[in-house]
C-alpha cells in the first residue's frame, strides 16, 4: 500500500471524513484554534506575485459556446440549429455579429465597464471528446497524446513558490477533484463551505505509535493544516446579497476564503452540468444565469474587500459542443467553445475568432482559433510574472487581457 493510500485508509478507519490535500496528500483538518489568528502580513502580500488572486471557474460537462457567444447574424448558425437556437431579439448584442445569451445579462455591467473579455474559439489540436481524457489535457495543459502527472497550477508553484505564510497554494470549493492542483508538494484545501470545514476539522485527531514512520507523516502533515486552517477567519459580514444556490454557496465561500486575509493564490469553483445531450434550452439557460449572477456577486463582494482590481476570474471547460443539434433537442460532444476572463484589471473585448460555421471539420465540429494554453500563458506571465515557456513546456501565444 503507498503512503496516500495508507493515509487515507488510516483516516477512513478512524469515522474521519477527507476534506482535503495538503502535500499530496488527503486529509480533514484537526481542530483550528481562530480566536487571535494572524492574517498574512500586507507588506509581504504586496511584494509577492501572488498577491493577484486567480478564481477559476470549470464549467464541468462542456458548455456549449455556440450558445453563450451567439453568431447572431450567421445565417447557418439557424440552419444546424432549427429548436435551439436562441432569437436574434433576445441576444445581448456585443458586437455587429456577436452576442450574449440572454440569460448573461448580469455580466453587462463588466462588458460595458471594459472589465470582460470574451475568449472565441478555445480549443487545442487533434480534440479529445472523451469528458475524463479531455478535461486531463486541460487541467495538466498537455498535448492532446501526452499525459503530464502534475497540473499546470501544480507546476506554476512548483517553479516559483507561493509564500510559506500563505494558508494554501489553493482553494477547491465544491469538488473534491483537484484538477489543475493535483501533484506531490501542491498546499491545497478543498471543502464544500468554509462552516464544514470548520466543523470537520476537529475530527482527524490520528492516534497511534509515533515510531511509526507514516503516523509520524500524519502528524507532520496535520501541524501543518492546524497553521493553515489556523488562519482562516469566516467571521466577515459581507454587505453583497450572494445567489440562493449550490454555485452561489460556491461563490459566498470563495469570497469568505479572501476575506480571511489567510494568503491563497487561486480558488477554483465548479458550475455543472453543461453536458446538455438532451432538453438544452432550459438546461444551459438556467445554469448560465447562475453563472452570470455568481460571478456579478463575487465582483461586489472583492469591490467590498478593495480586491477586484488584483482578482481574476477565468473561465474554462474540457471542450465545446457540436453546431448541429441532435434529435433530443440537445447538442453531442464538439470542440471549440468561448470562454470569460474579468477582473478590475482585465482588458475587456473581444479576442480570438468568430465561429466559421460554413468551415466545419469532417465530424461537423468548429476549427479551434486560440489554444487553451494561451489563456494560461497570460495568467502565468502576465497576472503572476512567471515563466509559462517552461511551465507549459512549449511557447504559445499570450493574450492582451490586463490593461497597460
Amino acid at each position: 500500500m503507498n503512503r496516500r493510500n495508507f493515509l487515507s485508509s488510516s483516516l477512513i478507519a478512524a469515522g474521519v471524513p477527507l476534506v482535503g490535500q495538503y502535500h499530496g496528500v488527503s486529509w480533514a483538518a484537526p481542530s483550528p484554534v481562530l480566536a487571535g489568528a494572524a492574517a498574512v502580513d500586507s507588506n509581504m502580500l504586496n511584494n509577492t506575485p501572488y498577491k493577484n488572486l486567480l478564481l477559476l471557474i470549470e464549467l464541468k460537462g462542456a458548455n456549449d459556446g455556440l450558445n453563450t457567444v451567439i453568431p447572431y447574424t450567421d445565417p447557418e448558425y439557424a440552419k444546424l440549429r432549427p429548436r435551439i437556437a436562441i432569437a436574434s431579439d433576445q441576444v445581448i448584442k456585443i458586437s455587429d455579429r456577436e452576442g450574449l445569451h440572454p440569460s448573461l445579462n448580469p455580466l453587462m455591467s463588466l462588458w460595458q465597464n471594459n472589465e470582460l473579455a470574451v475568449v472565441q474559439g478555445v480549443g487545442y489540436p487533434v480534440p479529445n471528446l472523451s469528458h475524463f481524457r479531455s478535461i486531463d489535457i486541460w487541467d495538466t495543459a498537455s498535448k492532446s497524446e501526452e499525459y503530464l502527472d502534475a497540473g499546470w497550477l501544480a507546476r506554476t508553484f512548483a517553479a516559483a513558490p507561493v509564500p510559506r505564510q500563505f494558508a494554501a497554494d489553493g482553494v477547491v470549493v465544491g469538488s473534491s477533484n483537484m484538477g489543475p492542483l493535483s501533484g506531490v508538494g501542491v498546499r491545497s484545501i478543498t471543502l464544500a463551505d468554509t462552516q464544514q470545514f470548520l466543523r470537520q476539522a476537529k475530527l482527524a485527531q490520528p492516534k497511534g505509535d509515533e515510531r511509526n514512520a507514516a503516523l509520524k507523516h500524519i502528524m507532520s502533515v496535520e501541524n501543518e493544516i492546524v497553521h493553515a486552517a489556523s488562519k482562516l477567519n469566516t467571521n466577515y459580514q459581507f454587505k453583497t446579497e450572494f445567489p440562493k444556490s449550490g454555485f452561489g454557496n460556491q461563490v459566498r465561500t470563495a469570497a469568505q476564503m479572501v476575506a480571511s486575509n489567510a494568503g491563497m493564490a487561486t480558488i477554483r469553483l465548479t458550475l455543472g452540468s453543461f453536458d446538455t445531450h438532451a432538453g438544452q434550452l432550459g438546461t444551459h439557460a438556467n445554469l448560465l444565469k447562475e453563472l452570470a449572477e455568481g460571478i456579478s456577486a463575487f465582483k461586489a463582494a472583492m469591490l467590498e474587500l478593495n480586491r477586484w482590481d488584483s482578482t481574476m476570474v477565468m473561465t474554462y471547460s474540457e471542450f465545446g459542443r457540436r453546431p448541429k443539434e441532435n434529435q433530443s433537442g440537445g447538442t453531442d460532444h464538439g470542440t471549440a467553445s468561448a470562454h470569460f476572463v474579468t477582473g478590475g484589471r482585465v482588458n475587456g473585448g473581444l479576442y480570438g475568432q468568430a465561429p466559421q460555421l460554413n468551415r466545419l471539420d469532417g465530424s461537423g465540429n468548429l476549427a479551434f482559433a486560440v489554444d487553451f494554453r494561451s489563456l494560461y500563458a497570460s495568467v502565468i506571465d502576465q497576472w503572476w510574472t512567471g515563466d509559462a515557456t517552461k511551465i507549459l513546456h512549449g511557447r504559445f501565444e499570450k493574450l492582451p487581457l490586463l490593461k497597460t
